[in-house]
């Protein structure tokens, strides 16, 4: 990939992050409230397995409509200031994403592909927050996973924690954190859906210091449109390695006993796409394996003045 320039100037990082603390002062009654048909979407906390991580969701962030849908739930008698800036914040990391994916399109001659895929993508804005533990708690703020969505940006304040696993599964990189630029990541969906060349990163939280950590994240989802590998990215040298599926299909297996007994890393994700596109490709044997994917993971860090 090319480096862009994308920053978000200071000030408006501070106001990110002061609707962020807002938002978490709330009573866990009130962010309760947060719900979604889709796992991990709504409000996620108090898990026995991640105790350190609360984190909150809006659908559709980058509309109003999505934004105030949210705000009026969580604040009765409204709160202008926090959903203008969750608007404003959401609307600038879409025209990023959209950025980011059409170099990578172009690079791979895919752009008609991509318009396509294009007019059905939704964004979800996760905020999300990370206390500090106890002594005697763990320090892991989130495990180790790649993310379900089809691309992943991330802004963070200046707290260090997270890391990104080398391709060689031997080390974790700690990424330094600016709260003027962003992470961009590719997910599971993006690397099915450029035939394995594209492989999401394993990433993790570990909290460290005194701080509490804050951080925003914008997924892209693909609704209404099966995922298809666009035919310029199969040939003999890259045979297909996916059948077309649906990505809210995929995600809801993946939260299922099945989904879970698959043992998902980077290297095993499509582990997960086997068993949706073995149960329902046609004419497709049930012994025939998936090719591994082996392209390069997209991770980013993108810099551009707002």
């Amino acid at each position: 990939m090319v480096p862009t320039k994308y920053q978000i100037h200071p000030g408006n990082a501070r106001r990110n992050f002061r609707a962020s603390e807002e938002l978490f002062d709330l009573p866990t009654d009130v962010k309760i409230l947060n719900t979604s048909d889709t796992p991990s979407r709504g409000y996620v906390g108090q898990e026995p397995v991640i105790p350190l991580y609360e984190g909150l969701g809006i659908e559709n962030a980058n509309t109003r409509e999505g934004v105030e849908k949210f705000t009026s739930l969580l604040w009765p008698s409204g709160n202008d200031p926090f959903c203008e800036t969750a608007l404003e914040f959401s609307k600038f990391v879409v025209e990023l994403d959209q950025l980011v994916m059409r170099m990578v399109s172009e690079v791979y001659g895919i752009e008609n592909s991509y318009e396509t895929l294009l007019g059905t993508t939704s964004y979800l804005l996760r905020l999300i927050k990370y206390r500090v533990p106890s002594i005697d708690e763990t320090s892991l703020g989130i495990v180790p996973h790649t993310d379900k969505s089809f691309m992943s940006i991330l802004h963070q304040r200046q707290v260090q924690g997270l890391e990104i696993k080398t391709k060689n599964g031997e080390n974790w990189i700690l990424v330094d954190p600016s709260p003027s630029s962003f992470i961009v990541m590719a997910g599971d969906v993006c690397m099915a859906w450029t035939n394995g060349r594209i492989e999401p990163s394993t990433h993790r939280v570990i909290m460290k210091g005194s701080e509490e950590r804050y951080s925003l994240g914008l997924f892209s989802f693909i609704k209404d449109l099966k995922i298809q590998v666009p035919e310029e990215l199969v040939d003999d040298e890259h045979p297909l390695q996916y059948k077309p599926f649906g990505h809210y299909e995929y995600i809801h297996f993946y939260y299922t006993e099945e989904g879970k007994k698959s043992n998902i890393s980077h290297l095993a994700t499509t582990n997960i796409f086997t068993s949706i596109i073995l149960r329902r490709a046609r004419n497709q044997s049930a012994g025939e394996a998936v090719k591994a994917p082996s392209g390069p993971r997209l991770y980013k860090l993108i810099d551009h003045e707002i």
